[in-house]
């Protein structure tokens, strides 16, 4: 299965430059997502914009496929990606900065997809896992829990300029919850990774 890593933000909040490339366990944010997909069997395309030139130089450098996109926004950039590469079949939709994923969990998350019968699938964990709540974007309930999304989804690329009938995934994961978007968070990441702990 295709995996687009979504890599085109700024991560102003951080203020280290690219958001992709800060350093965390002793590389890019981007490479551990990378690593995650890779490892567990999926070709990797990682979209990028005119925000993030030093990312797009990274993945030259270092072989990543690269499609710079527009940069007019997440939904937007991944739309276009999926257009460029004429993707018929399901693919995963990942944000660049979850530095704890590992390849069981993306395999979990297309198993119950594929289980599901649905278009497409979103990925959600219970808030109670994030350590800064004030952080979460928006919280839903999905399967009773108060959830947010963890920035993790299969999409179908043939219907990818059309609404999709979705499977909302609740995972009590909290390698997950390690979405990296202020200087407390990349602290938090960078101590689990190093000591390998995932709690």
């Amino acid at each position: 299965m295709l995996a687009l890593i979504m890599a085109g933000g700024e991560g102003s909040r951080l203020n280290l430059g690219e958001k992709p490339l800060v350093r965390v366990g002793g590389k890019p944010m981007i490479a551990h997502v990378i690593h995650a997909f890779k490892t567990y069997g999926c070709d990797v395309v990682v979209v990028a914009s005119g925000r993030t030139p030093m990312t797009q130089n990274w993945c030259r450098t270092t072989g990543i496929d690269l499609i710079p996109a527009a940069g007019s926004g997440y939904i937007e950039d991944m739309v276009e990606a999926v257009i460029t590469l004429g993707e018929q079949h399901p693919l995963f939709v990942s944000v660049s900065d979850l530095p704890c994923l590992q390849p069981d969990i993306v395999g979990t998350i297309e198993t119950l997809y594929r289980h599901s019968g649905k278009d497409a699938c979103s990925s959600w964990i219970p808030v109670s896992l994030i350590k800064n709540i004030r952080e979460v974007p928006y919280i839903e309930k999905v399967e009773g829990s108060d959830a947010c999304p963890c920035g993790i989804n299969i999409l179908r690329g043939d219907l990818i300029q059309e609404p999709q009938e979705e499977f909302r995934l609740l995972l009590n994961e909290p390698r997950l919850a390690h979405n990296v978007n202020t200087r407390t968070d990349l602290e938090y990441a960078d101590r689990v990774l190093r000591e390998g702990s995932h709690q």
